[in-house]
């Protein structure tokens, strides 16, 4: 597993590359909640395009982040989420929060 991280304008963009098991979704949320505390970014990217594949820690890792950038004022949006993913995580109730798209899905405006 290897993330690639960027900030610009206030927008901090994590993408993570391969298999997020219990193990690399503890590295991706040291390294994001680390990131955050530093830069204080309004939003928080989580660009799931190259993810192959993802069990219930990776619900957590989505969980945690979304209540992170809530309590410093920013959201969280969740990008390019291959449709088997896509599918895991509304299972699980994370379609509620409102913060997944769909690989070549654009979100509007609020």
């Amino acid at each position: 597993m290897k993330t690639s991280v960027t900030l610009d304008d206030g927008v901090l963009t994590v993408k993570i590359c391969g298999e997020i098991d219990h193990h690399t979704a503890a590295l991706v949320r040291k390294e994001t909640d680390t990131l955050i505390q530093q830069k204080r970014p309004r939003e928080l990217i989580l660009d799931f395009s190259s993810v192959t594949f993802m069990d219930s820690s990776g619900i957590g890792l989505i969980m945690g982040r979304y209540r992170i950038m809530g309590l410093f004022g920013g959201y969280l949006r969740v990008v390019n989420v291959p449709e088997n993913l896509e599918k895991l995580m509304i299972l699980s109730g994370l379609g509620a929060l409102k913060v997944i798209e769909r690989r070549g899905e654009m979100r509007e405006s609020a």
